[in-house]
C-alpha cells in the first residue's frame, strides 16, 4: 500500500508523542481518547481492549480523527482524518508490548486488566494536515 504520510508526519507518529483519537458515539457526539500510536506500512495502529468506548464507536462508525503534537515542540503538529479498515486481535498482545517499549522503556505492558482482550485498530489516513514551524 502506498502511503500519503510524509516523512515528517511519520516521525511524529513514530516518536513518543501521544495521539488523541476522536470517534463518534451513538448520538454522533465526539469522544476523544489519548492513546499510544504506531505506524506500519502507511497504516496507523491503535491498540486498545475489546469493549472500550472507542472500539465500540468505530465498530458502528469507522470514521476517526487523530491529533498529534510534538512533545518537544508544540508548534509541530498534525491532524489526520481516516477510517478504521480492520479490527484484529491477531498480534495485538505482542504489539502492546512493542508500544510499552516505545513509550515506557518497558519490555512488557503491565497495565493489562485480567480478562481483557487486546485489539488492533488499523486506520487508513485520508486527510492529513501538518503544521510545522518555519526555520
Amino acid at each position: 500500500m502506498t502511503s500519503n504520510i510524509s516523512p515528517e508526519v511519520a516521525k511524529l507518529i513514530e516518536d513518543k508523542n501521544l495521539a488523541f483519537v476522536a470517534t463518534l458515539t451513538k448520538n454522533n457526539s465526539p469522544q476523544i481518547t489519548p492513546v499510544w500510536i504506531d505506524l506500519v506500512d502507511g497504516i496507523i495502529l491503535v491498540n486498545t481492549a475489546k469493549g472500550r468506548v472507542k472500539q465500540k464507536n468505530v465498530s458502528r462508525d469507522p470514521r476517526v480523527a487523530i491529533a498529534i503534537v510534538d512533545r518537544n515542540n508544540p508548534y509541530n503538529m498534525v491532524t489526520i482524518q481516516g477510517n478504521v479498515v480492520e479490527q484484529t486481535t491477531e498480534g495485538a498482545d505482542k504489539h502492546i508490548d512493542k508500544l510499552a517499549k516505545k513509550y515506557l522503556g518497558a519490555d512488557k505492558y503491565t497495565f493489562a486488566v485480567p480478562g481483557e482482550e487486546r485489539i488492533l485498530l488499523k486506520i487508513v489516513p485520508e486527510k492529513i494536515f501538518h503544521m510545522a514551524p518555519r526555520s
